[in-house]
């Protein structure tokens, strides 16, 4: 996603852009992605039209294991205050749209990078089967894996944090409107929204051991493991059939201070892979997307754009990192730090106040909005 959005923002300023893709094809499994106001405001930008795509949401709820609302924020507000909607979109859908906007041939597909040279002049790339590009600057924007990042900067791999997320999007057995739910509980976390078009996004936050023997019956873990939740976590589960649900597992970078050296840089999960949690990582790429292509828009030499890019993007990037690893903290038994704070909190806090707290944290974490 974010390779293929900064291709976009690239080529609109006016720059040739090659797009070295690793996979045969455009991959358009997976789940849906939750892109809050600075996020559908970048891509607004970037000229992706997303009417009509996803759901658009209007709420966000936070609830109790046993289904007791805590709090309540009014996303509808914030879309009006931020002049963009918070939506959620297939993953597939989105990378569709990104494509599609791109001129004939700039993504080359079956082409993993294997070797890097840069200097002053340029830099040049090898793929494993041998073919050999060159240009000005390259973008890492190949994952939390990245090749890119490790042939740059070397080691660093992403830390696993202890605990994974099983996801599926699939057909939802009931109407889930244009609310996204999160329900939290010492067992883990549940979530659930509408992702347009009669499917929805659902996901279980559960503790994860580095080696631990796969699940072969996944359903039945998650049906044990959350059985006595409120209303509606056995519906949705009672709705899922075998090969529904994939297990990724958190993982988080080490944030560097220079995102790259020379004319190299890292962009997306690359520079700052974080935990799932509250969906910022997806939003972060777009906020690393703006900032680069302003840089190298303004920035007259390009061996200078690292320091710039990284000076202006590593807080936030950081600080949305460290929001979602503590949000979900794994100390042997499970122990949610927000879930035990959202139950002392008993439901008192306005919907007015917690939207306010809201849209000011996305405000913290943007330079968009």
């Amino acid at each position: 996603i974010s390779g293929l959005a900064a291709a976009r923002g690239l080529i609109a300023a006016g720059h040739e852009v090659l797009v070295l893709e690793q996979a045969r094809g455009l991959r358009l499994g997976g789940g849906a992605i939750t892109l809050w106001c600075n996020g559908t405001a970048i891509l607004e930008d970037l000229g992706v039209d997303l009417e009509g795509t996803g759901q658009r949401l209007t709420t966000l709820c936070l609830r109790t294991a046993g289904g007791r609302q805590v709090l309540e924020f009014d996303l509808e507000a914030l879309a009006q205050r931020f002049g963009s909607a918070a939506r959620v979109i297939p993953r597939g859908s989105l990378i569709t749209l990104l494509e599609s906007g791109l001129p004939e041939g700039t993504v080359r597909f079956g082409a993993r990078v294997t070797h890097l040279q840069a200097d002053s002049d340029g830099v040049q790339v090898k793929t494993e089967t041998g073919q050999e590009y060159s240009g000005d600057f390259l973008v890492g924007a190949d994952g939390v894996h990245s090749q890119v990042r490790a042939l740059v900067l070397g080691g660093d791999q992403a830390a696993l944090t202890g605990a994974a997320i099983w996801q599926g999007l699939t057909p939802a057995p009931f109407d889930p409107g244009s609310t996204t739910t999160l329900m939290v509980g010492r067992q883990g976390d549940f979530g659930f929204m509408g992702a347009g078009d009669g499917l929805m996004q659902w996901f279980f936050d559960v503790p994860w051991s580095p080696g631990a023997p796969p699940e072969d019956k996944p359903l039945e873990m998650l049906r044990r493991q959350f059985a006595g939740w409120g209303s509606p976590v056995e519906q949705v589960l009672a709705s899922l059939e075998d090969g529904d649900a994939e297990v990724f597992p958190h993982t988080r970078h080490k944030i560097p201070c220079r995102w790259g050296e020379g004319r190299c840089v890292l962009l997306g999960d690359a520079a700052h892979g974080m935990p799932p949690v509250m969906a910022h990582g997806t939003n972060q790429a777009l906020e690393d997307v703006a900032t680069l292509v302003d840089c190298l828009g303004t920035v007259p030499n390009p061996t200078a754009v690292v320091r710039v890019y990284s000076s202006k993007r590593r807080r936030q990037a950081a600080l949305a990192s460290t929001i979602a690893s503590r949000a979900l903290a794994v100390s042997g038994p499970r122990t949610l730090m927000q879930s035990e704070y959202l139950m002392r909190m008993n439901g008192a806090t306005p919907p007015r106040l917690a939207t306010r707290g809201f849209g000011h944290l996305l405000r913290v974490l943007s330079s968009r909005i």
